[in-house]
Parts: structure tokens; sequence; C-alpha cells
């Protein structure tokens, strides 16, 4: 396969896919984690030296750049998916199986990736940037950003616009984690079922910790 190949045909777009899948769960790991230590008690701090260190050192800020190129390339190869898709399913089918046939997620990937890419528009807008703008983009003092999460989710609209970007998400997840692996090669009956377990506990695991982050602030629990 050549590389115009992996990122025209249908094969490769979906290899593309799958490893920038991957990609990104390792990623939402590692944020998940950053994310706990708002509940350790301390009003913040653990919080904002795990935040420094991810901002400051030179290792988080190259995987950084990795980063937004794996999900700006899973957007891209996403909607070209999603596009070819439909063009080849422009008479619909006689029959219409619903669920039997497959999960209304899996039919929504499109609409679920395009909410997330919203969501994520405003995360960053709302603490990427900012943060990044103060740790040396432009001269400023770093900003803290426990302070300015209690800020953020003292709005209930932004609280409710997040959870929303969360079951999205989520919803994302029980469909994209497994077929992450499937596209891989790891697709047979001894793994099948523990491959749908652990995708769906990690879909509702990550939903959880996410959407708990703007209730925990603007509900006062930390």
């Amino acid at each position: 396969m050549t590389w115009k190949q992996v990122f025209t045909s249908s094969v490769g777009k979906k290899l593309v896919m799958g490893f920038t899948g991957i990609f990104l769960i390792l990623f939402l790991i590692v944020h998940a984690g950053l994310n706990a230590c708002i509940w350790a008690g301390d009003n913040g701090e653990m919080f904002t030296k795990g935040a420094h260190f991810m901002g400051s050192n030179w290792v988080p800020r190259i995987l950084e750049v990795g980063l937004f190129a794996g999900l700006l390339l899973h957007i891209i190869q996403g909607l070209m998916l999603e596009f070819s898709n439909r063009s080849k399913r422009s008479v619909g089918y006689a029959v219409s199986y619903g669920n039997e046939g497959s999960k209304w997620y899996s039919r929504s990937m499109g609409l679920l990736g395009t909410l997330i890419l919203l969501f994520l528009i405003l995360h960053l807008y709302h603490f990427w940037l900012p943060n990044r703008a103060s740790q040396g983009f432009l001269l400023g003092e770093e900003i803290n950003l426990f302070e300015k999460m209690k800020l953020e989710f003292s709005e209930l609209w932004v609280v409710i616009v997040y959870v929303l970007g969360c079951l999205s998400l989520g919803y994302h997840l029980a469909h994209g984690f497994q077929s992450a692996f499937r596209t891989l090669g790891i697709h047979n009956k001894r793994y099948n079922t523990l491959l749908t377990s652990v995708g769906y506990a990690f879909s509702i695991i990550i939903t959880l910790l996410f959407a708990m982050m703007p209730v925990s602030f603007y509900m006062g629990w930390v």
C-alpha cells in the first residue's frame, strides 16, 4: 500500500482511523488521570502542579504536537469516511433493521464526532489557549487552571454543554474503542467478548470522570 493509498483508499482511511483512535484513547487516559487530581482535597495543589508540568516540560509539549496532528487526521479521515459511506448509501435499504443491525451510535459516528469537535473548540478556548498563552506564547504570568475552572464552571450553560460533550464522547468511544482494535486485526471469538466489555467499561469511566469535573465545580464539591 502506497502513502497515497493510506490516505485515499477505504482500507487506508480505516487504518489511519484505527491508529489515531488508539493514540487518542491513550491521551484520554492521561488527561482523565490529571483531571482526577481535582478531587485530591488540597484546593487544586496537585492538579496545578500536574498542569504546570504538562505545559512547561518539553516532552509533553512535543507529544502535544503529535496529539493535535493525530486529532486533525482522525477528524479529516472520519469525515471522509462518513461522506464516502453516505454516497454509497444514497438509496436507503428497503428494510430498516434499526438497533438489530447495529447500535444507533455506531450509525451516528459522524454526528457524534461533530458534537465532540464543537465541544473541543470550546474547551480549547476556555483552558488550553489561555494557559499556553501565559506559559510562553505571550508575555504574562501563568494562570491558575484550578481557579480558571472554578470561574468557567460557575456558569450553568457551560456545565450543560460540557456534560453533553462528554456524553457524545462516551457514545463515540462505545463504538470507536472496539472499531479501532478490530481495524488493526484484533478480531476473533477469543477476544471479542473481552474487547467489547473493556470498550464499554472504558467509555463509561471516561464519560463519568470528565462529566463529573464541571458538575463538581458547579455544585461546590471541590
